[in-house]
């Protein structure tokens, strides 16, 4: 098979037009379309279908689609691969972080991707996991990580490499606990309640688990940004969840208490990336760092009573 023929189908599929293809890779939409014609005809079947003024993709043009993906996506790996392979480690590692994940896990995970023998320049994002997933599949980043793995419905050509799971630490300043203090998790239902939002993995989770508990929550806030929901505890305002291995940064400064914690909801954290293996640099130092957040937690874990 022709490669740049295959490459020139896959342009075309991708733009849904001809035309819009052969501009973007700078040939003539007759050119484009004679070599499209020659891959038919080597593959003895047709891949498009017109449908008005659009191209559709025939059957066998989907499963030629879904292959093709795969391809330059193994590609675009290689090259960066061997690339990199020279000095060890890339120069400039662009990882995106969903907005759900908290920044201090988010550190503890991308520090040893930068502290090699080599400096390498980290460019972070932070955005909505749908955002960051489009800059992934054209190959403006090298890995996200988020609390989700990708949705179904979404149609890039990537993989989910779990992280890391971790139980939920409920917390609160010290002044909103009544006395005597009620039980966790029965508190919940008389304390004020601050959740993440309804897009949160961690939400998602929680609202069956409060079913199940017979929890009837009063909630006052939702909160995207959990730092900000953080802010909002601190001052009083209601108690929030977080993920129990993060749980040291929100009550080192004393301003927060735990509360309760619970291994029946969990948040799972998963770095997205265009690798079916994991072979650059950084995102095998993520790998490494989240095995040992996870071995650390569960030590910590073994000496602290759960909510089960």
């Amino acid at each position: 098979m022709n490669h740049k023929h295959l490459f020139y189908f896959w342009k075309a599929a991708k733009a849904g037009s001809i035309a819009k293809a052969a501009d973007a890779i700078a040939i003539t939409p007759q050119t484009l379309s004679g070599q499209i014609g020659l891959l038919e005809k080597n593959l003895g079947t047709e891949l498009f279908a017109k449908q008005g003024r659009s191209l559709v993709l025939t059957e066998a043009g989907k499963l030629a689609l879904d292959y093709a993906d795969e391809l330059f996506a193994l590609s675009a790996e290689l090259e960066a691969v061997i690339k990199h392979h020279p000095k060890g480690r890339p120069a400039e590692f662009r990882v995106g972080v969903s907005d759900a994940v908290p920044k201090s896990l988010a550190y503890q995970l991308l520090q040893p991707a930068i502290g090699g023998e080599q400096p390498t320049r980290i460019i972070c994002r932070e955005w909505q996991l749908d955002r960051l997933l489009g800059q992934l599949a054209v190959h403006q980043l090298d890995l996200v990580i988020s609390d989700s793995p990708i949705p179904p419905s979404y149609s890039v050509r990537a993989y989910n490499h779990h992280l890391l799971s971790s139980g939920l630490s409920f917390l609160a300043a010290p002044g909103l606990m009544t006395s005597p203090p009620a039980t966790f998790p029965d508190c919940l239902n008389t304390l004020p309640v601050m959740l993440p939002g309804e897009d949160s993995a961690i939400r998602s989770s929680l609202e069956p688990w409060f079913e199940r508990k017979g929890i009837r929550p009063r909630i006052l806030g939702e909160f995207d940004d959990t730092a900000l929901m953080a802010a909002f505890g601190r001052a009083g305002t209601g108690l929030f969840p977080v993920p129990s291995i993060a749980e040291d940064e929100f009550v080192a400064s004393g301003e927060l208490a735990v509360v309760g914690r619970t291994r029946e909801v969990t948040a799972n954290y998963y770095a997205i990336s265009v690798e079916r293996r994991l072979t650059h640099p950084c995102v095998v130092a993520i790998t490494r760092s989240a095995h040992r957040l996870t071995e650390a937690r569960s030590e910590t874990e073994a000496a602290i009573q759960l909510v089960d």
